[in-house]
């Protein structure tokens, strides 16, 4: 049978980021996507413009009726938008018994607009990265959650030790914004090692929607059955491949360009 992942995210009328581009990478790799969305967010590919999180109630609805439909293999979470939304969450993982999650800790969008408040980042910290088999921070994310200062790579590396201290099992600290040069550096610790996974950096800007993408594709990769840490590597092959690809859809920035089927991740 088809593998299923199931996406908790934001919904991005864009389609750059959110629910539509989780939805959009599990496709290339694969696997069919169900979803439950979190929050509304108006937003393109330059700006979000306003956030209004999904009741709670609402959230766990919909996980309740996809679990029902189908059981996933895997499970990924995104932007969640309250601190309501993060316990409806948490519990339906427990309650339900559905995969370790992977915990993309979406705290600000590109632009820097905050995408949690901030008082429920301390209840993410504490109720959804315990449960998590791989959280997947930015710099800015890891810093925030760590309370880490630096963007070097030996920050990085005190960052990802705090995170894995709360309980995830991994921790992936995503590169594009604090690797300099011409290499991206996604630093994986799951506890006992740390790899580094060097990528050759796309010229340009990056595009809206890679760490959704990134994120995606791990959870697509586990649910094709791929151990954690070649999932990571795959993935970032994945969104390297596809950020070579990527279009300007308007004005803004640059969308991942994964129209056609990705195929195999070698």
């Amino acid at each position: 049978m088809v593998p299923v992942a199931l996406t908790i995210a934001g919904s991005d009328p864009s389609g750059g980021a959110g629910v539509q581009a989780d939805l959009r990478t599990f496709a290339a790799l694969g696997v069919y996507g169900l979803c439950a969305v979190s929050a509304l967010i108006a937003e393109n590919s330059r700006e979000v413009r306003l956030v209004e999180p999904v009741g709670a109630a609402m959230v766990r609805a919909q996980i309740d009726a996809a679990v029902a439909e189908r059981r996933p293999r895997a499970l990924k979470t995104g932007v969640l938008g309250s601190a309501q939304a993060i316990e409806a969450v948490a519990r339906a993982v427990r309650v339900l018994r559905l995969p370790a999650p992977v915990v993309d800790p979406v705290l600000f969008a590109s632009g820097g607009a905050a995408l949690l408040p901030g008082d429920a980042v301390a209840l993410l910290a504490r109720r959804l990265i315990p449960l998590a088999a791989l959280v997947t921070p930015n710099a800015d994310e890891a810093r925030t959650l760590s309370a880490v200062e630096g963007s070097s790579l030996q920050a990085m590396r005190r960052a990802a030790r705090e995170i894995v201290r709360m309980g995830a099992r991994a921790v992936v600290v995503k590169g594009g914004h604090f690797a300099a040069g011409r290499e991206v550096v996604d630093l994986f610790y799951d506890g006992s090692d740390f790899v580094e996974f060097r990528h050759a950096r796309v010229p340009g800007h990056g595009a809206h929607g890679t760490g959704c993408a990134f994120s995606a594709a791990v959870a697509a990769l586990l649910a094709r059955g791929v151990e954690l840490r070649p999932a990571v590597a795959k993935a970032g092959r994945f969104v390297q491949k596809w950020l070579a690809r990527s279009f300007r859809p308007g004005n803004g920035r640059p969308l991942m360009g994964h129209l056609a089927p990705a195929g195999r991740v070698r």
